[in-house]
């Protein structure tokens, strides 16, 4: 396991070293990851601004929590993005990572999303995990069937999913930590790796798309 230096817990104290633990059984049942953008896909700030009358919104990305969810991706797990707040930012990174589900909701109704999300694809509560740092992921991680928080949680957060803290703050590889416990405990991260670093030894493009 990558060694991931300890950052503020959710409850304002440093977090020990120690990584959650998934069980197996749990880690094999989970069929859909979501994920938080401000405070999980990033570290909550935003750089916003105004260029000759047109707003933009800047965020800063981990590129290893992409390749955490390109891992996710090819052991056949499906991924989504539910935010809160609406950024071009946010499509053109799902875009990138080829994320399955993209929703964008100013109202942060992201248990009504993820419950629709279930249906279209015969997914229950129960078969999925996600990732949250504040208020507006509490219904969810009440809800899901593996809620996780990162290390930078607010407390609200923390007390929903406190068995499953990341190590790892939002936009400081939180997400390439969790991806990496999960599929362990799944029993597939290695054959995953293995699968990964032989598409990029070929001489030519293999068929299929491996990011």
């Amino acid at each position: 396991m990558t060694a991931f230096p300890p950052l503020l817990g959710g409850n304002g104290t440093t977090t020990s070293a120690r990584a959650p633990v998934f069980p197996a059984d749990l880690a094999r049942r989970i069929r859909w990851v979501g994920f938080d953008v401000d405070g999980v896909l990033t570290d909550g700030g935003i750089y916003l601004g105004d260029v000759v009358g047109r707003r933009l919104e800047f965020k800063r990305y981990d590129i290893q929590d992409g390749l955490g969810i390109l891992m996710l991706r090819m052991a056949g797990i499906r991924t989504g993005i539910v935010t809160g707040r609406v950024s071009e930012s946010v499509r053109l990174r799902a875009e990138e990572l080829g994320v399955d589900d993209l929703v964008q909701d100013a109202r942060a109704m992201k248990l009504r999303a993820i419950r629709r999300i279930g249906e279209e694809h015969g997914i229950g509560l129960d078969e999925m995990a996600y990732l949250g740092d504040d208020l507006p992921d509490v219904a969810v991680l009440r809800a899901v069937g593996l809620p996780v928080v990162v290390a930078n949680a607010t407390d609200d957060a923390w007390r929903e999913a406190r068995r499953f803290t990341l190590t790892r703050g939002g936009g400081r590889g939180a997400v390439r930590e969790f991806a990496e416990l999960l599929l362990k405990a799944r029993g597939e991260w290695d054959a995953i790796v293995e699968r990964y670093v032989s598409s990029r030894a070929m001489d030519v493009e293999p068929e299929g798309v491996v990011p």
